[in-house]
């Protein structure tokens, strides 16, 4: 990758700007063979990532134990592997959420992923009003204090969300929705993040593969991938597929952004190189379900920056047809 590495908010850390999104691998998006996973991986790793999100959720610590096994296989540096929890509470509900019950998480993450100490923890997308108990927050550091958790940070649906949590000194980075299709973020969250020294990973980046430029009204989806069975939110938050625009829609505005991709690039690697025009972003997260895919998301950080008048294409193409669906909802 050609971009230098960014640091990751106060964390101490450095990543390179393309990381690898795990949640591929491990579920929810269609079929993906344990072979399949491990070479993805494999290839980010080979390709100069130095940052994974998982999740204990992702087909149930599959993910994270994919990420343990291969890491396991590899000399060299350790990249920064980042984990989520709070999505396995049943019912998910603010009151649910104690220092207890993600300390419960906590330890099975361990022991997914092999390692005594997580680098970097944070809370899955809880309800809103869990970002209005300071005290819930306070108890997390004693995760810090027993050695379990390194850094702590957020997984957040809506900017607002991410404004509240950042207001928590413990609050080290924020994971959020940014992409051509979902541009709030860079309105007032991402220079309150800068100004507080707040990571900021970046998911979604490709709005569930809109922005690869491959699909079709045509395209059909496996019964057990979200970009079927939460179309229309029925399983959690419908922005988190396709970014929560209209499926139809969205293929039209793609086709409008298909002149603009730079020669020798992929729609895919312009969309991900759109999100690191701006330095508020520590690091981008495309997921991948082949070694191919994998290696093209990283070669995105070799791309040259986006000139003016693409990125002003961009923000027409958004404010004319995308920002009227999603700009308020989250």
């Amino acid at each position: 990758m050609n971009l230098p590495d960014r640091e990751l908010g106060r964390t101490g850390w450095k990543v390179a700007p393309i990381g690898f999104g795990a949640w591929a691998i491990g579920g929810s998006w269609g079929d993906v063979s344990e072979a399949d996973a491990r070479a993805t991986l494999e290839a980010a790793l080979d390709a100069g990532v130095t940052f994974i999100d998982t999740a204990d959720v992702y087909g149930d610590g599959r993910s994270e134990r994919i990420v343990r096994d291969v890491l396991a296989g590899r000399s060299g540096d350790r990249p920064v592997v980042a984990t989520k929890a709070g999505r396995r509470l049943d019912p998910h509900i603010a009151e649910a959420y104690t220092a207890e019950a993600i300390e419960g998480f906590v330890d099975r993450s361990l022991t997914n992923l092999g390692v005594d100490c997580l680098d970097l923890l944070q809370l899955h997308c809880p309800p809103t009003d869990v970002y209005y108990r300071p005290d819930f927050f306070g108890a997390l550091d004693t995760l810090v204090a027993k050695g379990k958790v390194r850094s702590l940070g957020v997984s957040v649906e809506k900017v607002e969300e991410g404004l509240k949590a950042i207001e928590y000194p413990n609050v080290a980075s924020v994971q959020i929705i940014y992409n051509i299709f979902r541009q709030r973020p860079s309105e007032r969250f991402f220079a309150a993040a800068r100004e507080n020294g707040i990571g900021v990973i970046v998911r979604v980046p490709l709005a569930s593969g809109l922005l690869t430029g491959k699909m079709t009204a045509e395209t059909a989806f496996a019964a057990d991938d979200h970009r079927n069975f939460n179309r229309h939110g029925a399983a959690f938050d419908v922005g988190e597929t396709f970014a929560g625009v209209p499926y139809e829609l969205a293929l039209e505005a793609v086709e409008k952004l298909r002149p603009l991709v730079p020669e020798g690039a992929t729609m895919a690697q312009m969309a991900l190189r759109w999100i690191l025009m701006n330095d508020a972003v520590s690091v981008v997260i495309p997921g991948a379900r082949t070694p191919e895919q994998a290696r093209a998301n990283a070669a995105a950080a070799d791309l040259a920056p986006l000139g003016p008048e693409a990125m002003d294409a961009i923000a027409d193409v958004y404010d004319s047809m995308i920002k009227p669906h999603v700009h308020q909802r989250w």
